[in-house]
């Protein structure tokens, strides 16, 4: 009858369909929530990761990476190209929390989180097409997954400049459009290796055509971006979840993440003054929008380093009514490259682990031994700003603060963690 109703033009009655509460009504479909394309999705998934420093000739690389890592390893002189072979070193990460662990537990040993840094070469205009040290350059940031460009803001007749006068925003415009130039070099040879493959794709089967097609489709979309003066770091907002795929393939210099080391003389640092800082604040804000920009004095820093203890340091500093800029520049490096911590703690050993950004438990445990992530169980978690707020482990219990955690979570910075795993299963 409901058949002939509808024919005739009646309308059905409301008894006809099921009520709002009904079994057998749809559920609404959830709403899918697209992923948000994040600048730490960028870049090699590992936890040994490097920072480089790059910039000019003569402008406090070798300098800076020497007061980072404590040491006198990198060579320094009044000279172009002075470092010719990169050099790498560790730079030790202070972190509050871990000296609070420290505090507490008074174990037999400490292992700080530390942060592999690397000084490289000088660049120069040109260095796209073989000036300087050209190639081999760039192939050392290539090697590295986020760079500190140091920019000289000083005037001093007695170190020379490899373009004559001291300009910093002219030296970083010099710097980054010679990484745009080998990006695009590179992405149209890569597209030129890639059109080779489409007959061999299009015979294979037409999935193999699309997923051609849609690699196609991306090297143009970079090669855009980049040929209209842009960074890959700054595409956040165009590039979709594939695309990301294919530029952590690629390791384009312009999508490593960035900051800014400003080279200043003494007196300038004291006073927090300088006629480059605004210039070169503005020259971030339009073209590198998010990063951190870190004044300090090279020279300074090297004199500190060389003082035999801390009591003398401690003096100087106060003297000179500043503080030494590095471990602000080893922290900020290190959260740059979307790495952190998470802590395991005890009266045998404090430690603070290592990790990428995004790491699930199991990967996590891995850090420790490959066995733990094989037997991963589960992870027992408590975040270190309740740990210590409460004051002990179980404090933090009876407080239902302490959680246990399976294979599909992600640790979080600060986490104070003990792993179960089956050790039968990491065999």
């Amino acid at each position: 009858w409901l058949k002939a109703a509808v024919q005739a033009g009646q309308k059905c009655p409301s008894s006809c369909f099921p009520p709002a509460t009904s079994p057998y009504n749809m559920p609404p479909k959830k709403k899918v929530e697209e992923e948000v394309m994040g600048p730490w999705m960028l870049g090699r998934f590992s936890k040994a990761l490097k920072v480089g420093l790059v910039g000019m000739p003569n402008v406090g690389k070798s300098t800076l990476y020497n007061s980072l890592s404590k040491s006198h390893h990198s060579k320094t002189a009044n000279v172009p190209f002075c470092t010719i072979d990169p050099s790498e070193t560790r730079a030790f990460v202070e972190d509050e929390r871990f000296d609070w662990l420290v505090a507490q537990e008074k174990p037999k040993s400490e292992v700080k989180a530390f942060l592999t840094v690397v000084d490289i070469a000088g660049l120069i205009s040109g260095a796209s097409q073989g000036e300087g040290l050209g190639n081999a350059f760039l192939s050392h940031i290539q090697a590295v997954d986020g760079i500190i460009h140091v920019m000289r803001a000083f005037e001093d007749d007695d170190v020379i400049h490899a373009e004559d006068t001291v300009d910093p925003v002219r030296d970083i415009n010099t710097i980054c459009n010679e990484l745009r130039i080998k990006d695009i070099s590179y992405m149209k040879s890569k597209m030129e290796m890639h059109k080779k493959g489409h007959s061999a794709a299009r015979t294979k089967s037409p999935a193999h055509l699309k997923a051609w097609e849609l690699e196609m489709e991306c090297m143009e979309k970079i090669v855009a971006w980049l040929e209209e003066g842009k960074d890959v770091k700054n595409g956040m907002g165009i590039w979709t979840a594939k695309d990301i795929e294919f530029l952590n393939d690629y390791g384009l210099l312009t999508a490593k993440p960035t900051m800014f080391a400003v080279n200043m003389n003494h007196r300038d640092y004291c006073r927090k003054k300088n006629k480059f800082l605004k210039p070169i604040y503005d020259w971030v804000q339009a073209n590198a929008p998010g990063s951190a920009i870190i004044p300090y004095c090279g020279a300074f820093e090297e004199e500190l380093q060389d003082m035999e203890t801390d009591k003398e340091r401690e003096e100087r500093l106060k003297e000179d009514g500043t503080t030494s800029a590095m471990n602000k520049m080893i922290s900020t490096a290190f959260h740059m490259v979307h790495l952190i911590n998470f802590f395991t703690s005890g009266p045998d050993e404090v430690r603070a682990w290592t990790i990428r950004k995004g790491y699930k438990a199991p990967q996590a445990a891995g850090c420790i031994h490959t066995d733990f992530e094989k037997g991963f169980i589960m992870a027992e978690v408590m975040a270190f700003t309740d740990l210590k707020e409460l004051g002990s482990e179980a404090a933090v219990k009876a407080a239902g603060k302490y959680r246990q955690e399976g294979k599909n979570y992600e640790v979080q910075d600060g986490d104070v963690i003990f792993f179960k795993f089956n050790i039968g299963k990491g065999k």
